[in-house]
Formats: C-alpha cells, sequence, structure tokens
C-alpha cells in the first residue's frame, strides 16, 4: 500500500514540474523574480559591507573619543610625577547594553605604564582602529598620542582604548537586518505586481486561443489583429495566412477530387458498357472488338490512377522528404530503354542527345524518374508516326538542364500556362489523355527546387526544358 501511495504522488509531482516549466506564464515569472532576487542578493552583499563598514566607524569614533578623554586625565604632580584618574565617562560611553568589556592603557613616552592593562596589544597606527584579540576576546583597538603639560615641549602619552565586538556586531546586525527586510518586501512587491501584470498582459493571448478554439473545423476566415498587443501582432498575421493557405489547399483538393470522380467516371462506364456487350455477343469477332476495346479502357484507367496517385506523392507534405543524388544522363537513358518499344511500334525516333559525363541533382529519386517518364509519354503520344522525340541532358551555368523536343503539334503560347493545372487538356488534341502529365511534372520540379519551361522547337513542335540545382 506505501509504494501504491508513493507512486501517485511521484506522478503528481512530475506533472505539476512538466506544468510549470511548459507555461509562458510561470517561465516569465520565474525570469523576474530570479532576477530580482540576483539584484537583491547583490545589493544584500553591499549592504552588508556598508553596514560592516559603519559600525567600524562608529565604534572608532567613539574609541578615540574616549581616548581622547582619558588623555586629557592625565596630569604631572608637583614632584614630576605622570599620574592620571581614568573619568568615569571614557568608560561609560560604551556602556550601550550588550556587555561589552572595554580595556585600557596609558604609557609614556620612554615607556612607563601610567595606568591601565601592560599586556594590552597595540595597533600599527595611531588613531586608525584595528581588529586584533586580547585575552581570548575579539577587540577593536585604537591607540592616541597626546602631549603632557609639564614635562617638556616634546613629551607625550600613548592612550590606547580597547573594546569587544559585541556592540559593534549588533549595530551592523540591526543595519544589515533593516535593508534586508525592506528588500524581502520590496521582493514580495515586485512579485505580486508581476504576477498582476502577466495576467493583464496574457489576457489577450487567451483571448486568442478561446477563438481559435470556438471555431468550427470549416471556418478558417481571418482572426483580427488588433486583439493582441502590437508584438503579438506578427503571430495572428501568421496564423492568417497558415489558414489562407489551408484554405486554398482544401479548395485545391476538393477540386482535384472533383475533376477525378469526373474523370473516371467516364472511362468506368465506358468499361462497363464494354463489358455487357463483350458478354451478351455470341459472335466471336465481335466479343474480341469488344474485349480489346475493353482492355484499352482498362489501361487507361490504370494509367489514370497511377497518375493519380504519382501526383498525391508529389504534392508537398504527402511524404517524408528524400534527398537522393541522381545522374540525369543514366535516368534518362533508363526511361528511353523502358519506353523504345512504345516508340518502335508508332515508329517514332526516340533519342538521347548526353555526354558521358554524369549530371547528378540531389531529390527523390522515384518523382524526379516519374516527371522524366511523364514528358517522354507525353512527347510520344503527341508526335505523329515517323517524327521524332529527342531528349537532352546536359551541364548549364552550374545547374542540370534536362529537355525534352519533339515534332508534334505543340502548345500554343496562349494555352502554356493553363497545361500545368490538373485535368487540362487542350480543346481538339486527338491522343487520349488525362491531363495530369504536365501537372506532374510541375509537382517534381517545384520540389526539386528547379523551373520548368515551355517553347517551340527548333523544327516545329514542342520544347520543354526543366531546370535543377546541380551537384
Amino acid at each position: 500500500m506505501r509504494n501504491n501511495d508513493v507512486r501517485p504522488r511521484k506522478g503528481r509531482l512530475r506533472r505539476a514540474i512538466t506544468g510549470l516549466t511548459t507555461s509562458l506564464r510561470a517561465q516569465l515569472f520565474a525570469w523576474v523574480v530570479l532576477t530580482l532576487i540576483g539584484a537583491i542578493c547583490i545589493n544584500l552583499y553591499l549592504s552588508f559591507r556598508s553596514a560592516n563598514a559603519t559600525s567600524d566607524l562608529v565604534t572608532d569614533h567613539t574609541l578615540l573619543a574616549s581616548a581622547r578623554v582619558i588623555a586629557e586625565a592625565v596630569h604631572v604632580d608637583a614632584n614630576g610625577t605622570v599620574q592620571v584618574d581614568i573619568p568615569p565617562a571614557a568608560l561609560e560611553m560604551f556602556d550601550t547594553g550588550y556587555g561589552d568589556r572595554v580595556y585600557y592603557q596609558v604609557v609614556t613616552a620612554w615607556g612607563n605604564l601610567v595606568a591601565g592593562y601592560p599586556d594590552l596589544p597595540q595597533p600599527k597606527k595611531p588613531q586608525v582602529g584595528e581588529d586584533t584579540a586580547f585575552r581570548a576576546d575579539p577587540v577593536r583597538v585604537m591607540m592616541l598620542n597626546h602631549p603632557i603639560v609639564g614635562l617638556g615641549e616634546e613629551s607625550t602619552i600613548s592612550v590606547t582604548v580597547a573594546v569587544t565586538h559585541n556592540s559593534q556586531y549588533a549595530m551592523r546586525s540591526r543595519l544589515w537586518l533593516s535593508d534586508f527586510t525592506k528588500q524581502l518586501v520590496l521582493v514580495l512587491l515586485a512579485g505580486l505586481v508581476t504576477i498582476i501584470g502577466l495576467q493583464r498582459g496574457l489576457t489577450p493571448v487567451l483571448r486568442l486561443r478561446d477563438a481559435v478554439r470556438e471555431r468550427g473545423r470549416q471556418r478558417l476566415d481571418p482572426l483580427e489583429p488588433d486583439m493582441v498587443q502590437s508584438e503579438l501582432r506578427p503571430l495572428v498575421h501568421a496564423l492568417n495566412d497558415h489558414m489562407e493557405r489551408v484554405q486554398n489547399q482544401m479548395a485545391a483538393q476538393r477540386r482535384f477530387v472533383s475533376n477525378a470522380a469526373h474523370q473516371l467516371r467516364t472511362p468506368l462506364a465506358l468499361i462497363s458498357t464494354q463489358a455487357s456487350v463483350a458478354a451478351r455477343e455470341n459472335d466471336n469477332a465481335k466479343r474480341d472488338e469488344a474485349l480489346t476495346a475493353l482492355r484499352s479502357s482498362t489501361r487507361q484507367v490504370t494509367r489514370l490512377a497511377s497518375q493519380l496517385l504519382t501526383l498525391s506523392r508529389a504534392e508537398p507534405g504527402s511524404r517524408r522528404p528524400r534527398s537522393d543524388t541522381i545522374d540525369l544522363v543514366a535516368t534518362a537513358r533508363q526511361v528511353l530503354e523502358n519506353l523504345a518499344e512504345e516508340a518502335l511500334r508508332h515508329n517514332i525516333d526516340l533519342g538521347l542527345e548526353a555526354d558521358d559525363t554524369p549530371v547528378n541533382v540531389e531529390g527523390d529519386g522515384t518523382m524526379l524518374r516519374e516527371m522524366l517518364v511523364n514528358l517522354v509519354d507525353n512527347a510520344l503520344r503527341y508526335t505523329p508516326a515517323n517524327g521524332r522525340v529527342t531528349v537532352g541532358v546536359r551541364h548549364d551555368d552550374g545547374e542540370a538542364m534536362l529537355w525534352v523536343e519533339d515534332n508534334g503539334p505543340g502548345i500554343p503560347e496562349a494555352e502554356r500556362g493553363q497545361v500545368f493545372e490538373r485535368f487540362y487538356r487542350i480543346i481538339g488534341t486527338e491522343p487520349e489523355g488525362s491531363g495530369l502529365g504536365l501537372a506532374i511534372v510541375r509537382e517534381v520540379v517545384d520540389g526539386a527546387g528547379g523551373t520548368v519551361a515551355l517553347g517551340d522547337a527548333a523544327g516545329g513542335g514542342l520544347l520543354v526544358t526543366v531546370r535543377l540545382p546541380a551537384v
């Protein structure tokens, strides 16, 4: 039972610590309080030194006054003997209620003891207080040299007075404690003001949080920047920009799904019709014709589905980014080998213009290959029989340049900006297609940090130029 009780307590403590370390309010408060505490610690240290210096100064003034009173009481009698009657005031001035013990010594210039303690230690300099020890007691001692009337012009006496530290330490403690109390009150007031300030300062942030929470999944209209402080308005603008991008992406996805459904509906209906015709037909020749048309429609749907999958993979964020080093020359040679049979079937001259030197780029190898497949496949589809399709790869001004050139009908200049849109097909084109080939090319090239441009081929037809950063 005891272990079972300890574990929940540890879990709660861990969650509490985690909550404090991840709380903006707690972090701001901690930084403010820690800064204040650091400043106060330095101030208290300086206050302690100031209190110690003040107590030393007061004690030294008292010692000097006591020594002067005793010195002024020294006199020479008729026989020339130096005598002194210690005035009570010279000792009573140390009676502060802390039980200090006072020691004194009066010595002539030739070393005779007039009064006091003979073994009282002497400070190094006159009229300068010094801490020392006398009979196992720490004391503060001061010496005063004073002239004597009646013994000659240069005759002096030395008066040394020492007192224990009780009163001095008490004075230092009171001065330091007074400063400590003031600093503690200052910290508490600063902490209270900080808490109130943080609560008021974070209110707009909490209001922004509530505004975001209250919105439904479909509500992506922009937030009002004036609801927060000026320092947080860039955050609101960033949120608005993000929501605008999400809206555009959602709209594009809706258009994509709608267009994909429309594109798939026709060939699927055609497949269903052709399958029904083939099933009802008794004539073997007509059945074979229907089955041939069915296989053609199936290939068309399969290609459309493959291109839709490729396009979804080419979209930003759809898959984990890959960073492969790809030789465009080797990739182009492999793609042309795979499509050579298709070119021979239509009697199209399919060639590659490239040196043996590798032209390396960095990116997703699978998607770059799909880009090249779509470019060459489009060129083969729109090039007439006995035509030609040329693929070229080379370095150009520190970039990798790939181009695909054909002698087909080309693309009118007015429509070159639209053919990169999904499912867009030029009116009047005879070859069957999905309108996704160039859209896939644009997505892959953008993902690799390159550019794609359309132009006129030298002998008529279309020239597609792709530029990618070379490595």
